[in-house]
């Protein structure tokens, strides 16, 4: 049994004991713990892991707790119709709010949250069948299968149960196809969209989700105490619950647990020894967290949950490969010499700046074409256009025929283009078969429901063995569990081009595939690229290798200041008096 599952036992043998073992008090404890627990995962799956940040939380947890309140007090429903009551009203508020929250970026996105954060908790205080701020009373207990539960080692039981359910199913969710996805979005959104992630999608279901956690959160909240007040719900609660997180480690998923019990414990603790230490009462204890964070941010800014792994960190083999699985099916290859890519007067201006001006060249299946020039001379923006990461401003680009200058990068990568990029773009913490495994988004289709109940394991098990296949391809069988950030830079290319490979691409655009290989490196690579040929993958390639690119491509297509200048065989290329001012002339 390894370290994590060791610690996982440990923690449910602890948690079935402490209602035994535990005071009232500390039972009473634990429950808050669980109820922020629920919240604080919704956190780190929103901020840590999607890179969303949020501090209306608490605002999801009162929607949860007066829905189930009023229903059950106003209307004498049941508390489980209650729940769901409060999950969809959470969750159809969660919808209306993320369609606008989650395309925010930089400071606008926390500071929107903390609008309507505090929106709501003033529309709770104000509306009279809520009870405004006197708070509303009389909330009944739950009741399962004649059990009642109105007592807080009753709702210690549920709270817990709850709880763990939350985090196994976080924790499956983030080892899936879906939750690779969704820890490609807070760094690399643009990588992610090449390889046919709807971001702005995925962004929405993850928002959605924390909130629902915290609604949950809510609805156990308002059973467990029987009393709602405003104050519970205000937006110094929601920085709590970030604090939780990330002190806990906001990118981990027990780190919730951590965090929250930390926070909780600590809070009760200081509010009995501060006002005896200064001799008078006060929120000290706010002081205290405040001062704390600052070494805490400074030794273990990842939270405490990294630091706890590293403790608990065992060997293991990190050359085996996944297990062996059924292959995934392949895309059909378009037949030989159908016009593949198309450009006619393609343009893209950025201000003042023509990068790319009136470019027209085809590109025919079973073709490696070479696009050089020198620094500046617009390839890399070429590249973005014809992937859908920049809109062109003018003229045509075609794939297969089909118009793509305009078409969002993820509709092109269906279309099978897979891409690399100049400057490399892996999600460094990731391990090499994981990005790999990124690359091969498109060829399942399992989501997040699936992936938390673990109902996708075959498809998981297929999508993995296709990224170990082509990371032994490149050459970096020996590195599959190793974080790609602790590669060197040639290693790295190595990684995307594994990715983009794993896409089964019919069009596959390499930018600067060879910098930071190694002579013998840039060999294999070139031989894997011919294979690559004979299997019907297109290749359109940028290198400033011309060694290794004359000795590769069939026909190159020379830019410079945006503009085509040159196209031909690699000899005619070579004897091009254009060419040799604007770029071989300058090559030893």
């Amino acid at each position: 049994m390894n370290a994590g599952r060791v610690a996982l036992a440990v923690f449910v043998a602890f948690l079935v004991a402490a209602p035994f073992l535990l005071s009232e008090f500390y039972v009473t404890l634990m429950n808050y713990i669980g109820l922020a627990a629920l919240v604080t995962l919704g956190l780190v799956l929103l901020t840590g892991v999607a890179g969303l940040m949020s501090f209306g939380q608490q605002a999801f947890v009162g929607i949860g707790a007066y829905a189930t309140g009023v229903f059950t007090t106003l209307y004498a429903g049941s508390p489980w119709l209650g729940l769901v009551t409060g999950l969809v009203l959470t969750a159809l508020i969660a919808l209306a709010l993320g369609l606008v929250t989650v395309r925010l970026s930089g400071h606008y996105l926390p500071i929107c949250t903390i609008a309507w954060g505090i929106a709501v908790y003033f529309l709770f205080g104000n509306l009279e069948v809520l009870g405004r701020y006197n708070g509303l009373g009389g909330i009944p207990a739950i009741t399962l299968f004649g059990w009642k539960i109105d007592s807080g080692r009753e709702s210690y039981v549920l709270i817990w149960l709850a709880t763990l359910a939350a985090l196994l199913a976080a924790r499956n969710l983030l080892d899936s196809r879906a939750g690779r996805a969704v820890r490609a979005l807070r760094f690399r959104a643009t990588m992610a969209e090449s390889f046919g992630i709807d971001t702005a999608q995925l962004k929405l279901v993850i928002f959605v989700y924390a909130a629902l956690l915290a609604g949950l959160s809510g609805w156990l909240y308002a059973h467990f105490l029987r009393f709602l007040s405003p104050g519970a719900f205000n937006v110094n609660i929601g920085i709590e619950y970030l604090f939780m997180a990330v002190v806990g480690g906001a990118s981990q998923v027990w780190g919730a647990v951590i965090g929250a019990s930390v926070l909780t414990l600590l809070k009760e603790w200081l509010k009995d020894i501060l006002p005896k230490f200064f001799e008078q009462s006060g929120n000290y204890e706010v002081i205290v967290f405040g001062l704390l964070m600052l070494p805490l941010l400074h030794r273990a800014r990842d939270g405490l949950m990294p630091v706890f792994a590293r403790l608990g960190r065992r060997t293991r083999d990190r050359t085996a490969p996944p297990q062996a699985a059924a292959a995934l099916a392949r895309r059909a290859r378009p037949a030989a010499g159908e016009a593949l890519l198309r450009l006619e007067g393609a343009c893209k201006n950025f201000g003042g700046l023509a990068a790319v001006r009136g470019l027209s060249f085809e590109m025919k299946t079973g073709e490696i074409l070479g696009l050089i020039g020198p620094n500046g001379a617009g390839k890399s923006t070429l590249f973005n256009l014809v992937t859908g990461v920049l809109a062109a401003d003018g003229g045509e680009i075609r794939v297969r025929g089909a118009r793509v200058e305009s078409m969002p990068a993820r509709r092109i990568a269906r279309l099978g283009v897979a891409r690399t990029f100049q400057h490399v773009n892996l999600v460094g913490s990731m391990s090499v078969l994981e990005n790999v495994a990124i690359g091969a988004h498109l060829r399942g289709a399992r989501g997040t429901v699936a992936a938390m109940l673990r109902l996708e394991r075959d498809e998981e098990r297929r999508l993995l063995h296709e990224a170990a296949r082509q990371v032994e391809r490149v050459g970096l069988g020996a590195h599959f569990a190793d974080a790609s950030a602790s590669l060197p830079l040639g290693q790295q290319r190595l990684v995307e081009i594994a990715r983009a490979l794993a896409a089964d691409p019919v069009l596959l655009l390499l930018d600067e595939p060879a910098a930071g290989l190694r002579y013998q490196e840039k060999q294999a690579l070139a031989e894997l690229l011919r294979k690559l040929r004979v299997e019907g993958i297109s290749i359109l390639l940028v290198e400033h290798d011309m060694d290794f690119v004359m000795g590769l491509v069939d026909r190159l297509v020379v830019m410079d200041f945006g503009e085509k200048i040159a196209e031909g065989l690699p000899r005619d290329i070579q004897a091009n008096p254009a060419v040799v001012e604007a770029y071989l002339g300058g090559i030893e």
